[in-house]
C-alpha cells in the first residue's frame, strides 16, 4: 500500500473529499503543473503486460488556457509526455496528496469543449519498442534486464534475487518484451513500475501481511463472489526444462500439493499429471527449473483461485498486489490479494476484483 499519513488513513474509511492534480514532464522538463482534471479514473490489472490505464476528460479552454493537443509540446500531447498523477484527501484544512504514479500520454483529442486524454503504465514504453536487429544477450540476468529496458525505465533489483549469468548464443529477434518476460520468468522474479516512475524487479509473492481489513457492510463496502470454471487452461503441475552448458537435456517439475487448491496434483481434478511445459535456454541446471517451475506454478494458479468483487469508498493507498483481510461472503479475516482495481477520479464508488489466498 502507498505511504498515507494515521489521519488519511481514517478519513478514507468513510465518505470524504478528495482532489486530483496532474503533472505533464517532457524530457525531463514540467509542461505544466495544473492539469485541469474534470473526470477521470484509473483501471489496474495484475495479469496484463501494461497493468495501468487512465482516462483523464479536460475542459478544452480552462482560465484562459487551451488543453486542446495541437502541439507537439503540448502537455497533453502523445510524444513522450508523462503524467504524475496525485489524488488528494482532505483532512481538514489541508490536502494530503498520495502519489498514484507516471504514465504516458498515449493518445488525445478534443471532442466539442472537453479533451479526452487515454495514458497507459511506463512498461508501454519496452512493449511497444522492438529490434531493429537480432539482441544477443551477456553478463547476467540483471544486466540483460537493464539492456532491455533502460533508457526508457531505469531498473532497480531487488536485494533478494540472486543474479545468475546468462548462458552464451542466446538472440531474441524482435520482441524485446518477450525478451523481458523470459528472463523474468526463468529467473523467476516479476517486474512492477513503482509510482515513483522506475522499474522495480523483485521475487514472486503469493502473500504478505494483509494492509487493511474489509468488512461487509462496513461504510457501505459490498463484498460478493465472483468466480467462472473450466477446464481449458487448468494444470496440476509444472515442467520447465532447459539445458547445461554442455549440451545436457534437464528440466525440473512443480507439483500443486496444496490441499486447499481445487486442482491440486492427488485430488479429483486429474490424479494423472496435466503439464504446463515451457523452457528456456536461460535455465542451465535442475535447481533453476525447479524455482521456475514452482514460480510459473504459483502464477498458473492464480487463474482458479475464487476471487472476491468489493465495492468501496475510493481508498488511494491501495494498489495492486497489496493482501487485504476480508469478512464477507462467507469468509472471516481471509487474506485476499488485490488483482485487479478501478480507482475514480470523482466522487464515485472503488471496485476491487479479490483473489483468496490459499497458500498464505
Amino acid at each position: 500500500m502507498l505511504d498515507m499519513s494515521d489521519a488519511a488513513l481514517e478519513v478514507v474509511q468513510r465518505s470524504h473529499i478528495t482532489a486530483i492534480r496532474a503533472e505533464s514532464w517532457l524530457d525531463g522538463d514540467l509542461l505544466s503543473d495544473e492539469i485541469p482534471v474534470a473526470t477521470g479514473g484509473e483501471e489496474r490489472d495484475s495479469s496484463l503486460t501494461v497493468p495501468e490505464r487512465i482516462t483523464l476528460t479536460v475542459p478544452r479552454r480552462d482560465r484562459g488556457v487551451s488543453w486542446d493537443p495541437t502541439d507537439p509540446e503540448h502537455p497533453l500531447a502523445s510524444y513522450g509526455q508523462q503524467i504524475r498523477i496525485d489524488y488528494g484527501v482532505d483532512l481538514g484544512g489541508h490536502m494530503e496528496w498520495v502519489n498514484r504514479g507516471w504514465f504516458l500520454v498515449d493518445q488525445s483529442g478534443a471532442d466539442g469543449d472537453t479533451v479526452n486524454v487515454q495514458l497507459l503504465g511506463l512498461l508501454s514504453l519496452v512493449e511497444e519498442a522492438k529490434f531493429v536487429a537480432p539482441f544477443q544477450p551477456s553478463g547476467t540476468l540483471a544486466s540483460t534486464v537493464q539492456a532491455l529496458v533502460e533508457p526508457a525505465l531505469t531498473v532497480q533489483i531487488d536485494g533478494a534475487l540472486v543474479d545468475r549469468s546468462v548462458p552464451v548464443g542466446m538472440q531474441w529477434d524482435e520482441d524485446r518484451m518477450g525478451g523481458l518476460n523470459e528472463v523474468l520468468d526463468a529467473w523467476p522474479a516479476v517486474p512492477r513500475v513503482h509510482q515513483d516512475g522506475y522499474l522495480l524487479v523483485e521475487p514472486p509473492s503469493s502473500g504478505g501481511t494483509p494492509v487493511m481489513n474489509i468488512t461487509d457492510g462496513a461504510g457501505g463496502t459490498v463484498v460478493r463472489w465472483q468466480s467462472s470454471n473450466s477446464r481449458d487452461g487448468a494444470y496440476n503441475c509444472v515442467v520447465a526444462r532447459g539445458e547445461t552448458t554442455t549440451g545436457t537435456q534437464i528440466q525440473g517439475v512443480a507439483y500443486d500439493t496444496d490441499s486447499a487448491s481445487p486442482l491440486r496434483s492427488d485430488g479429483p481434478f486429474n490424479q494423472l499429471p496435466v503439464p504446463y511445459f515451457f523452457s528456456s535456454p536461460l535455465l542451465t541446471s535442475v535447481a533453476q527449473c525447479r524455482a521456475a517451475a514452482a514460480a510459473t506454478l504459483l502464477r498458473l494458479r492464480r487463474s482458479a483461485a475464487r476471487t472476491l468483487a468489493v465495492t468501496m469508498v475510493p481508498h488511494p493507498g491501495l494498489m495492486t498486489g497489496d493482501v487485504v483481510s476480508v469478512t464477507g461472503a462467507g469468509l472471516t479475516d481471509q487474506p485476499c490479494v488485490i488483482d485487479k482495481l478501478s480507482l475514480p477520479y470523482q466522487p464515485d464508488e472503488m471496485s476491487l476484483t479479490l483473489r483468496v489466498v490459499t497458500d498464505a
